[in-house]
């Protein structure tokens, strides 16, 4: 099934820049593989034709016409589907958003539009972001190019097959729990969670507010550094962005690393993680002591406390956040009676099983007699992990763990289960509950060839070091001697 373009954003640009192919060829070109490949993978929920080819033949017009574009003008990307774009359905994998059309674009979407990408579609995913396997999507779950027999990982599931299989080089996804950087481990990509507030959240549909953050997807590290530099930044209509200069990241890809110092927490390398996966850390541990980084073994023992702990703040958020969906103003609407009634049926239809097992569960926490016994406890062991992590950075530049437990695992295998479910996240969640930016790199093959994950955590706004070792750890696991 895998079958890659080997055509990333940096060629991409440099060829429509040069007039060697037009913006418009790339766009019928992108089109044409997500038609050739979607009927099989499903990564891809909706398809923006005339969109991307208005957009397209703007920027050849341009381009003739001798104004100076942005860099990456004319290299086309895909948007997961709980990210508003004007014009464009978004449903969140849901049934109960079918026929909803954002009327205005996400803070991240007009980032996008003014740095002149061609948006090509959307991509699919968990519901509502819930799910760390593709399979709660009302749409069908989406299939991992390497294996379809086995899932591409979640909730940005979509989007990281869509890269991994060559369809686009961009495309976004949102982290929550590990939702950008677990679908990238499985799939073979580079998936990079920024600090919380470095990414503006405005449009994108709220699973859990404090812990939201759209991050990119790619194939390689420059492209994923270049497309951050296009969507993080200060946006005002989002009360928790960070009104920080970004800084050019591709600048930073190429510093020497010797004399960095980096902790390897030892409950993260510890019983449950794959043999194989452990070695292949392992390997990418060698390959940055040949450029001068320094190891030691540390301990972070609160956050293997983070599923439980992000499983109670999260489903309370989403409690509140999706009790807007009752089928009044948009979306599904059952009318049945009065109006009680009609709450229930559209929700019972429009609502899949995991949804709503994470609503009731929240309700529960948020609940009186159980806020302090689960929600606020939760919340203040929220901040003793999150200390844990800066109390590490004090000594060391940054943190490497395994981004998860095993490789992608088949269809239905933990559908059942939803325990085992929630653990694929058991080395991405402690970092989201932290705020803390953390990137998912390749870092080889298992004996059956899919691929594996490295993960690196980094001080808060600090992704240009998380780039640096990423692009020199990347160079020399590919052999091209760093």
């Amino acid at each position: 099934m895998l079958n890659k373009s080997n055509q990333t954003a940096k060629k991409i640009a440099r060829k429509i820049r040069n007039r060697e192919i037009t913006a418009v060829n790339i766009a019928e070109q992108t089109l044409a593989r997500i038609r050739e490949l979607n009927p099989e993978l499903n990564a891809v929920i909706n398809i923006s034709e005339d969109l991307a080819l208005r957009q397209a033949e703007a920027v050849d017009k341009d381009i003739k016409s001798g104004k100076t574009l942005p860099p990456f003008a004319g290299v086309p990307i895909l948007i997961k589907d709980n990210i508003n774009i004007k014009g464009i359905p978004c449903t969140c994998g849901s049934k109960i958003l079918k026929g909803y059309i954002p009327l205005y674009d996400a803070g991240v979407i007009g980032r996008i539009k003014n740095s002149r990408l061609i948006i090509v579609g959307t991509t699919n995913m968990d519901e509502f972001a819930m799910g760390s396997s593709n399979e709660t999507s009302a749409y069908k779950p989406v299939k991992n190019p390497y294996s379809p027999k086995r899932v591409p990982g979640g909730s940005s599931g979509g989007s990281a097959a869509a890269v991994a299989s060559g369809m686009v080089p961009f495309a976004l996804g949102s982290d929550t729990g590990g939702s950008v950087r677990q679908p990238a481990a499985f799939c073979g990509v580079v998936g990079m969670r920024p600090t919380y507030g470095l990414v503006s959240r405005y449009g994108l549909v709220a699973f859990s507010s404090s812990m939201d953050q759209i991050g990119p997807i790619t194939e390689n590290v420059e492209d994923n550094a270049a497309l951050l530099g296009i969507i993080a930044g200060f946006d005002e209509k989002d009360s928790t962005s960070i009104n920080k200069e970004v800084p050019d990241y591709i600048d930073y890809l190429q510093k020497p690393l010797k004399g960095k110092k980096v902790g390897l927490p030892r409950e993260y390398f510890g019983d449950g993680l794959n043999p194989e996966i452990r070695e292949s850390i392992e390997n990418s541990i060698e390959a940055l002591k040949d450029r001068g980084v320094e190891f030691e073994e540390i301990s972070l023992p609160n956050s293997m406390k983070c599923i439980a702990d992000y499983y109670v703040i999260a489903n309370a958020e989403a409690s509140s956040n999706l009790a807007r969906y009752d089928g009044i103003k948009y979306g599904l609407s059952i009318r049945s009676g009065d109006l009680r009634n009609s709450y229930i049926k559209t929700r019972t239809e429009g609502f899949g099983t995991e949804v709503k097992r994470r609503i009731m569960l929240g309700t529960y926490v948020l609940s009186a007699g159980y806020y302090d016994a689960y929600y606020r406890r939760a919340q203040k062991v929220r901040t003793i992990i999150r200390n844990e992590f800066i109390r590490a950075f004090a000594d060391y530049d940054l943190i490497i763990t395994p981004t998860t437990p095993t490789v992608a695992f088949k269809f239905g295998e933990k559908l059942d289960n939803p325990l085992q479910m929630y653990l694929s996240d058991i080395y991405t969640a402690s970092v989201t509950l932290a705020g803390l930016p953390a990137i998912a790199i390749p870092c080889g093959f298992n004996s059956e060839g899919l691929p594996m994950s490295i993960q690196m955590i980094a001080p808060p706004l600090m992704e240009k070091l998380l780039y640096n070792f990423a692009y020199i750890l990347e160079t020399k696991l590919d052999g091209n001697g760093g």
